[in-house]
């Protein structure tokens, strides 16, 4: 699989799953939303400023993102190595801010609660078909 390849992939993903590590150095997954943008390797999602991944993230920013497709019988998965930095400027909030968000953060796109992760890929592992494909990213 190609790196193109792989962002297509998971631009079709529904739903991603994000591991950050917690204070006794145990990993932790969340299923999140899927990805608000994608740009090259940075990968953006939105979540609230006082949950427990960004305390997490702002002590450790190692993070791993998975994606997968199942289907009657081929099952795809892509898993994705890098950090999270944890952006709470205006600038960013505003580029993926989208109308329904309204519903989670009251106070709109400058909600204090309201931030992004910004994941930034180092590397991916994709499988399908009993065969796994390295990528730098």
């Amino acid at each position: 699989m190609t790196k193109d390849e792989l962002y297509e992939f998971i631009s079709a993903a529904k739903t991603a799953f994000i591991s950050s590590v917690d204070g006794d150095g145990f990993p932790v997954t969340r299923a999140m939303l899927a990805p608000r943008k994608i740009d090259g390797n940075d990968i953006y999602f939105s979540t609230n400023t006082s949950s427990r991944k960004v305390e997490q993230f702002l002590q450790n920013p190692k993070a791993c993102l998975y994606f997968y497709k199942r289907g009657r019988i081929k099952y795809q998965g892509a898993t994705l190595k890098g950090t999270v930095e944890v952006m709470t400027d205006q600038a960013t909030k505003d580029m993926i801010w989208r109308f329904g968000d309204r519903l989670f953060y009251k106070q709109g796109v400058t909600d204090p609660d309201y931030c992004v992760l910004k994941f930034t890929g180092v590397q991916a592992e994709y499988y399908c078909d009993f065969k796994i494909d390295i990528i730098d990213l």
